[in-house]
């Protein structure tokens, strides 16, 4: 069994949970959800309910880990409550499929980005790319206080990319032509736009993981939570406002690179390479935030004799570096990101099983409006899944078998002595 020391406060925990949003999704799917929705006020509406369900998603995870302050996270909830197999099948797919995959992905998007940023030419992002998860899996095998540092710094200075981003098209530009975008059918265009912005809200879940590292977790864990997935949801509101007042509708919809086009319009050349530093800050804080909480996982599946007590020691990194070198983290990730919410939707439901095991008194953190919060959860995290399967039914299918794998393999470790 591992032991961890309580070393992280609040301000750590919401960091944690800010960092692990703020990825680079900000800075590229606001134009796919204004191409799905024809009026500003759909794309700000469509970012509001996206928020909504992100902070129920917060309220959830907190009583979760006010109920269980255990390292692991989803994998303990489920393991709990629906069983081995699958909370096996979610550490399966989170650590040697999603959470590898994207830190793969992400350290060559840190690369490309930092490249273009210093004028070095792009056969080097690979290896820079490989050289940044070294770098941070090193960090992260001193202690979680180093790591958590790095994250802290990390998130505040993508944080601070992010204001000079706002205040450049809310207080410096000046407000674009009324335009209209594409428009189409509305309710079937926010259905769609759903999709990236749900996807673009994920990851305060991952703070969960470390439960065990941060001090008082049945207060400070659904605190952190809230508090942190409150700040994205301003954050990601101000920054499309900023998009909308420069861009207009119509530019925001076609621009590839939203937030690169918004600050050049405003500050010229210099306002690309202020963004692309901010990108290459976001990305980074984004990896060692992964880095840092995916262990935890293997950690608590090793102590369940489900998987290699030494690869528990091990970091999850070793995956990500052949992940980067072979560049297969890309089609990995397309084929299973929609099992991400599959098991979204099935920890958020751990709780109606927690609440109807404890017939104690109710104290501490509890979801407000339950049962009708976590229904909705649920439910947007169902159709994450099913649009997902409708968009990309091939992609579907191999990722359900990608999944399926980790049953003879769970079988297998339940075997052993």
């Amino acid at each position: 069994m591992t032991n961890y020391a309580r070393r992280l406060g609040l301000f750590s925990g919401t960091m944690a949970v800010v960092g692990g949003i703020i990825g680079g999704g900000i800075f590229r799917t606001p134009a796919t959800v204004a191409e799905r929705l024809g009026t500003p006020g759909g794309v700000l509406f469509a970012w509001v309910l996206g928020g909504a369900v992100a902070l129920i998603g917060a309220f959830c995870w907190g009583e979760l880990g006010q109920r269980r302050p255990r390292a692991g996270g989803g994998y303990v909830y489920l393991r709990e409550t629906f069983g081995p197999l699958s909370a096996f099948l979610y550490g399966w797919t989170l650590v040697l499929i999603i959470a590898t995959g994207a830190i793969a992905a992400v350290a060559v998007t840190f690369a490309d980005y930092t490249l273009a940023l210093v004028g070095l030419p792009q056969r080097f992002s690979v290896p820079l790319a490989v050289a940044a998860i070294v770098f941070l899996a090193a960090i992260n095998y001193v202690g979680v206080r180093p790591a958590a540092i790095t994250q802290n710094i990390f998130t505040v200075l993508k944080l601070t990319a992010l204001a000079a981003l706002i205040a450049a098209g809310l207080v410096l530009a000046a407000p674009s032509l009324p335009t209209v975008g594409p428009s189409g059918r509305p309710a079937a265009g926010l259905g769609a736009a759903l999709v990236p912005i749900l996807f673009t809200y994920g990851g305060w879940q991952q703070t969960n993981f470390i439960a065990e590292e941060i001090i008082e977790p049945e207060r400070n864990l659904p605190r952190a939570l809230v508090l942190g997935v409150t700040i994205v949801v301003t954050v990601y509101l101000l920054t499309n406002l900023a998009y909308l007042r420069v861009l207009g509708h119509a530019g925001l919809a076609a621009s590839t690179a939203p937030a690169a086009d918004t600050m050049k319009a405003v500050l010229g050349p210099a306002g690309g390479k202020i963004i692309a530093a901010g990108i290459a800050l976001s990305t980074f804080g984004f990896l060692n935030l992964v880095i840092l909480v995916t262990p935890r996982v293997l950690q608590a599946m090793a102590a369940d004799g489900v998987f290699f007590r030494r690869f528990a020691i091990l970091h999850p990194a070793t995956f990500a570096v052949a992940l980067t070198l072979t560049g297969t983290f890309g089609q990995l990730v397309d084929y299973v990101t929609f099992g991400d919410w599959i098991f979204f939707g099935l920890t958020a439901a751990a709780l109606f099983i927690y609440r109807k095991r404890d017939q104690s008194p109710i104290s501490g953190f509890r979801v407000p409006a339950y049962p009708a919060t976590v229904i909705i959860f649920v439910l947007a995290a169902a159709y994450v899944v099913f649009s997902s399967i409708v968009s990309n039914p091939r992609n579907a299918a191999i990722g359900a078998g990608l999944i399926g794998l980790g049953v003879p393999a769970f079988l297998y470790w339940r075997s052993r002595p």
